[in-house]
């Protein structure tokens, strides 16, 4: 799939339409895939052990945590896009998000595994993307209860990504760097 269009309200939750137009914002969304790579390790990638565990909040994430967040919430949304462009009618489920980052211990990982396992993660995602036939980009799955289609989940990777490196951008790199 070299481009896509799209997709309307009837393809997702609405609890995703801040991704879809934060990857809309984007104008080509298959093109932004590789970009987000470099975006996230220019941003990140020279971060020290004690910068990467800053938490703006004693309950919030810590920076870590939030990379670890973006890596769990690829493989989730990869394998909701594996199963909906092979045409599997399967519901799949929702998963929370707080208990995934909880348990994962991502606080201990080093920072550059952390950086590495989304790269790769992504860099998988973009060649199965890249030789799906166009056409798949209307396939329609149910994922958390609601319809979703392949064109979906692309612009959510996408969205994701982009809310929470926002969020990292505003909240966290400000005070985090001065450590």
């Amino acid at each position: 799939m070299r481009k896509t269009t799209h997709p309307t309200s009837e393809e997702f939750a609405p609890f995703y339409a801040d991704y879809i137009q934060r990857a809309e914002a984007r104008r080509d969304v298959i093109a932004a895939l590789p970009l987000q790579i470099d975006e996230i390790q220019a941003a990140l990638g020279k971060l020290s052990d004690v910068q990467s565990r800053f938490k703006p909040e004693p309950d919030e994430w810590s920076i870590r945590e939030v990379i670890g967040h973006l890596i769990d919430v690829e493989r989730v949304f990869s394998y909701r896009l594996l199963r909906v462009s092979r045409n599997d009618p399967t519901p799949l489920p929702g998963f929370d998000q707080e208990d995934y980052v909880r348990e994962a211990g991502f606080d201990k990982y080093p920072l550059d595994e952390l950086l590495d396992e989304f790269k790769y993660l992504r860099r998988a995602n973009i060649i199965a993307i890249r030789n799906m036939p166009e056409s798949y980009s209307d396939r329609r799955g149910t994922a958390s209860g609601f319809p979703v289609s392949v064109r979906a989940l692309i612009h959510m990777l996408i969205g994701h990504v982009d809310h929470h490196m926002a969020s990292l951008n505003e909240k966290y790199l400000p005070t985090a760097i001065t450590l």
